[in-house]
Order: C-alpha cells, then structure tokens, then sequence
C-alpha cells in the first residue's frame, strides 16, 4: 500500500509543537472512518481529517491520534486489519510499521483507547479534542467520553483549536510544494475547460473533461465542481445546460494534491470563445479589484482592509459604468456594493479548501482586534484579521447580476443613492464574473502558488481559438 507522507521527523515536530501548548491532560484527535452511501459496504469516497493528517499523516480510516501531556507518549490507535480485509482490500501494514514511518513507537487497539479514555473520565482528568463534523464521531466522542451527544461540539477544547489555528495557519515549505502540485493539475484542468468550450457544448461534456485530467494524475477534487453559466448563483453545483451564444461559463474548481493540500481556482470565459464589449468591460473592473488586492497584500495588513479596498476598486468601475453612482467612500461603507459583490474576498487555503474552518471561522479569522461585520456581504468575508508571512489564502473577487435580489432590493430603495436600478434591467441575464488565485503571504507581500493560469481578456480568448494550435 502506497502512503504520501512527510519525513517521520517532520509530524514529530509537528506534535512536539502541538504539546509545548499544554501542562497536563490527554490531546485526543480521531480520525476519520468509511462512511456509507446507501449501505455498508457502499461507501462514499474516503477523506482523512486534515488536523489528523497534519500530526499523523496517515490516510487510513479508524485511525486515533492519543497524546498524554505530563507522561510525553504520544500513540497511534487503531486495530490491525483482518485476514478477512486483506482479502477483499489487499495487503496492509501493522498499526506498528505505520507508526514508526510518522514518528509514533507506542499504540493502543481500539478497546486499550476505550479504557484509557474511561479511566481519564473516572479521575476527571482533561481531554482536548477539536469540534467534530460528522455525524459518527460526535456518536463516537459521546459515547467513549459518556457525555451527551448535545454537548460535544460546546465541549470542544478552546485551548486546542486555538494552538491547531496558531500551527497550521502558518505554511512550511514543503507544504507549499504541496500545494504547488495540486494547483498544476488544477491549471490543467481549467485549461482544458478553455479549450473544449464553445457554443453547443454541454457544461456536463466540458465537466467530463476536467474530470479526466484530474483522474489521470490519479488524484480527487478538493471541492464540488463550480461550472456553470449561470454564474451569479454563488455555488452552482448544476451542469445540465448548454452553452448559449452571449453566455459566460464560470468555472470554480480544483484539485487536491495525493498529500491533499487544495488548489482552488476560479476562471470566467465566453461561451463564444470571444468577451463582447459588455463582459470585457466588467471582467476588467472585477480583474482591476484582484489586482488592487493583491497589490495590498503584506504582513501586518487586515484581510477585512483587502476586501475593502477592492470593494472600493469594484465600485469605483461600476460608477464609471453607470450602474452605480455617489461617492465611493460612502457607497462601500453602506455595503451598496454588495448588491454585486455579496461574498469575502477570500479564504486560508491549506489541506481544506476553505482551510480550518471545521475549528469556527469565527475563531480562524477574527480576533480581538478585528470583528467580523454584520453587515451583509462584509458579514460572508470568512478571513478578516491581520495577514501574516506563512498564511495561504485565496483572492477571489467577482460581480455578479442576481435578479432576485435585484428586485428585493429594488423594491425596498434598499441604498438607492448609490444603486442605479433603472439601467439594470439590461444586465439580469448577464450571470456572473469571479478571478481567484492562491497566494502564500511573505516577508514582503506575496507569492502567487502553482504556475501562472492566463486571465486576461486577451489570453483567454487567444486560448479558446484555433490559433492557439498554430501559434
């Protein structure tokens, strides 16, 4: 059996790291078991928990991480597989042998993890473990801790999740070689979007085709594919139609790496293969916010300023066009942008796509310092504190012409000193635009990640013709 792992040093340090955060008490991190589709044996597709990937590395389901502070003995739990299991699944190493090649001497069976996490229940010794996500290790944590099922998301360790965000909210560098990778085969699989698009083609076909780019490099998808024409609708998971003459094609979408860090990456193209005067002149205000964005990005800097500031970049082209009028200032701060521009500007990105967000966003991208806003569409910015050199995030403006809320918000007057509402009316068939890339924050400012995808208006289209084939 093939295992992606890190040196055994690495997940070694990693877990000293992780123990110099606490006195006493035990660190348990379950990992994640199969999980049925319509019966047993059916199962969906299996993913490790990324907080145990990153101090145990192994990809295996039933897997425990127990780590006992004041004894300084970390082990890894787990039964050794039946005679039976080999035969249906093939070989599998010892819990032993996987131990010893993430840094891990001692193990306990499944009943040794049951009766040292009893006996710490009986003599009220502490137990951290991180807020559970599914259904089965909730069951499973209330049923080994005997607690109840209701209170086990509350009783998730604080100090924990905060020492998990302080680690891995900083990227080493192997990570982002990781990362490298998987955002190269996610580049494949865009371009190959680009090139097969055209009017009369099924977004299912064009879906086919990312599809088999990423299976041959024998990898998963990070995230449920985005690509659709009907790009104003934010997570559009439909591929039924066909693309129309006049349509854009939005395409969110990417790969994990076989370590599974995520690549995520957004392109917009024309259906046609050409942007008529319309979209060319939107996607250049939404491209004009990226780049101010990523212009801005430097240790020290509040995420939530970023935003901001390419929401002003955004509305600054909207007045320009028409659609927007008033001062830029005033417009931003009564959030009458979001009636275009209604998500964050972007995410930590890492082994999740949306990294560590499992743990609370509220706790990931806020602090003390910097609150996340209520107001709608600054309230979605799922990252707002101070960047700092290591972080990994996504930079992912867009505008988009949504008729429903167009009309609610029409209908209210809802920021009607800055909202044109009367030269919408050609725009509620437009769909949406959204360019996103991933950068690493430096000493400096930033490192884009994964090879360079184009974006463009003339890159795009130079890519979508037959001349690319002779040029």
């Amino acid at each position: 059996m093939e295992f992606h792992l890190f040196s055994a040093e690495t997940y070694r340090k990693r877990r000293e790291n992780l123990v110099s955060n606490f006195d006493r008490g035990l660190i348990w991190l379950p990992g994640n078991s199969e999980a049925p589709m319509n019966y047993p044996d059916n199962t969906y597709h299996f993913r490790q928990d990324s907080n145990f990937l990153y101090y145990a590395g192994v990809d295996l389901p039933d897997l425990s991480l127990l780590i006992d502070v004041a004894e300084g003995k970390t082990y890894l739990c787990g039964d050794n597989r039946s005679i039976e299991l080999v035969v249906w699944m093939g070989p599998q190493p010892s819990l032993q042998e996987i131990g010893k090649r993430v840094g891990i001497e001692n193990t306990l069976t499944s009943n040794q993890l049951l009766e040292r996490l009893k006996k710490a229940v009986q003599v009220k010794e502490e137990i951290h473990f991180l807020p559970p996500y599914r259904g089965l290790t909730i069951i499973k944590i209330a049923h080994w801790l005997d607690r109840a099922i209701k209170d086990i998301k509350s009783g998730a360790s604080l100090q924990l999740i905060e020492a998990v965000i302080g680690q891995r909210s900083v990227k080493e560098e192997q990570e982002l070689k990781q990362m490298e990778i998987a955002l190269s085969i996610t580049r494949d699989m865009h371009l190959e979007v680009m090139y097969e698009a055209r009017v009369g083609r099924k977004e299912s076909e064009l879906m086919a085709g990312l599809m088999a780019v990423m299976y041959r490099e024998n990898v998963n998808l990070a995230y449920p594919v985005i690509l659709t024409v009907n790009g104003q609708t934010l997570h559009n998971h439909d591929h039924s139609h066909v693309l129309q003459e006049g349509q854009l094609l939005l395409g969110d979408f990417g790969a994990e790496c076989p370590m599974h860090y995520a690549g995520d990456i957004t392109r917009t193209v024309p259906a046609n293969g050409v942007f008529n005067e319309r979209q060319k002149e939107i996607y250049q205000i939404v491209l004009e916010g990226q780049k101010t964005a990523i212009e801005m990005m430097a240790p020290g800097i509040p995420y939530r300023d970023v935003h901001l500031a390419a929401a002003r970049k955004m509305t600054e082209g909207l007045i320009a066009m028409g659609l927007m009028k008033g001062d830029v200032d005033e417009a931003v701060q009564n959030g009458a942008h979001a009636l275009f521009f209604p998500h964050g500007l972007g995410h930590m990105i890492g082994l999740d796509v949306h990294d560590m967000e499992d743990l609370g966003e509220d706790l990931l991208g806020y602090d003390g310092e910097v609150k996340r806003s209520a107001q709608f569409g600054l309230r979605s910015l799922r990252y707002g504190k101070k960047l700092s050199e290591g972080n990994v995030l996504t930079v992912e403006p867009g505008l988009y012409f949504i008729p429903e809320l167009i009309d609610i918000w029409a209908d209210e007057k809802k920021n009607a000193s800055f909202i044109c509402y009367n030269k919408l009316e050609p725009f509620r068939d437009f769909g949406g635009i959204r360019i996103e890339d991933n950068f690493a924050i430096t000493e400096t400012g930033t490192q884009l990640l994964g090879p360079a995808i184009p974006k463009e208006t003339r890159d795009i289209e130079f890519l979508m013709s037959a001349d690319r084939l002779t040029g």
